[in-house]
């Protein structure tokens, strides 16, 4: 009976929200969608006018790359919460992970979506696209960047689709009477008449192995062509053999930040306490703490080297970004994105639901800064040695475009948690099951163990 129940309060908590929908969730949708339409009306101003709307005008001694190329950076880094900490969580069989699977995964491709609307959006000219693909230098790292994102978007739709077959169905059956004709259609058709056979069950394993072990190399691949975009070229700051490991490892630290804080506002929102527990928050502060120590290692490699070189104008560039104008980003990214969060998560007392979420808070503004700081402060750093340091200041049309990302951001996971169970519905119950038969196993081992002698 206890399991029976315990079935039936998944399927409740995890079917709730796309019940029942509250006025503070309207509300919700109202100011992102808001917040987008500043965001596209400041595009369309730009598509008018061109880019001399934004700080990156082209005119002399201006840089070229600004919020736009630092958001496609950040928004791709981020989508590595997903597809690739999901995969590594079931290759290694981390039972742990079967609650939050589901999240990590939407993550990655609405991350990938819109950070991928980006270098669209800087281009200046979208009805040039065709171009790149058509006239494209295919030595250039740009068209590499084209084919890695693409290919991972598709890799990150099918290995989210996957695993929803099940719980379509579960939805298909379960939420008959209670929801809209659409959704009934749309519950139907994605669901491909799964039944829940043990056909259907291996080849829904296997598909899913092939898929996580694909996309694995898939997503290091796909940061590590993001990161030769810039180390591909002689620019101080930029020339670097290390960017695609350093660029890999800062994806997934921000990545695992922008899980927790997803996750954490989930659970909060649609009380998911009981699937959703302390141990998964503090199990992926551990992770996000050792991603930490990598990117900590990672910057003072680099800042050790060049500033014991001092190639070309690595002085200025050093300088500009250790006492000069960036020094206040630079220093918040070191002690409030790397040491603080490390210290919150190394004692006891801290290291709870709170002191994670705040860890990971701290993580994501520190790891946007820190974008900001390779785009910027070295496109600013002249080339030559008699040239003047380069001019930057985000315009208004820029900030809105980058507000209504993040809105974007939110509103498509909004949707979807209303489209589909924001848990993994068939895989929490299987660890369930899999847990009372452990301890069923366990008490008949100790109902068959024979009785000690007497005085023995």
């Amino acid at each position: 009976m206890a399991d029976a129940n315990a079935s039936h309060r998944l399927d409740e908590a995890a079917l709730a929200p796309l019940r029942r929908t509250s006025r503070a969730y309207y509300l919700f949708i109202f100011v992102l969608v808001a917040i987008i339409g500043a965001g596209v009306y400041a595009y369309s101003t730009q598509l008018a006018r061109g880019l001399t709307v934004t700080g990156m005008a082209p005119t002399v001694n201006k840089v070229t790359w600004g919020l736009y190329i630092i958001n496609f950076v950040f928004f791709i880094g981020i989508s590595h919460a997903g597809t690739l900490i999901s995969a590594i969580l079931r290759v290694s069989h981390a039972e742990w992970r079967r609650p939050i699977t589901r999240m990590a995964e939407f993550i990655t491709v609405v991350a990938l979506s819109v950070g991928a609307l980006f270098p669209i959006i800087d281009l200046g000219r979208p009805d040039r696209i065709p171009n790149l693909i058509l006239y494209g230098r295919w030595q250039s790292p740009i068209l590499w960047d084209l084919f890695a994102i693409s290919t991972y978007l598709v890799g990150s739709l099918i290995y989210l689709y996957l695993p929803l077959i099940p719980d379509l169905a579960t939805c298909r059956e379960r939420l008959v009477g209670q929801i809209s004709a659409p959704k009934r259609f749309f519950y139907r058709v994605f669901s491909v008449g799964w039944r829940g056979t043990n056909d259907q069950r291996r080849n829904l394993n296997s598909a899913l192995t092939v898929m996580m072990i694909t996309i694995i190399p898939v997503a290091v691949s796909v940061h590590t062509v993001v990161s030769w975009i810039f180390a591909m070229t002689l620019r101080t700051g930029w020339d670097s053999t290390v960017f695609g490991a350093y660029f890999v490892a800062g994806a997934i630290f921000s990545g695992i930040a922008t899980l927790i804080l997803v996750m954490a506002l989930l659970r909060k929102v649609y009380h998911l306490e009981e699937y959703i527990t302390r141990k998964h928050f503090v199990n992926l502060g551990y992770m996000l703490a050792a991603f930490g120590l990598i990117m900590l290692y990672a910057n003072l490699s680099e800042l050790v080297t060049a500033s014991y070189k001092l190639q070309g104008n690595e002085a200025v560039h050093l300088s500009q970004i250790l006492s000069g104008g960036f020094a206040p980003l630079y220093w918040f990214y070191i002690f409030g994105g790397l040491l603080l969060p490390g210290a919150v998560l190394l004692f006891p007392f801290t290291r709870n639901v709170v002191g994670v979420v705040i860890a990971a808070l701290l993580v994501v503004v520190a790891m946007w800064f820190e974008r900001y700081l390779i785009v910027v402060a070295t496109l600013r750093t002249p080339q030559t040695p008699y040239a003047s340091l380069a001019d930057y200041f985000p315009s208004a049309a820029e900030i809105a475009i980058t507000a209504g990302a993040f809105a974007l951001f939110g509103l498509v996971i909004a949707v979807f948690v209303k489209l589909v169970p924001v848990l993994s519905i068939w895989e929490v119950r299987e660890g369930l099951e899999e847990e009372a038969a452990g301890r069923v196993a366990e008490r008949r081992a100790l109902e068959a163990s024979p009785e000690p002698a007497a005085g023995g």
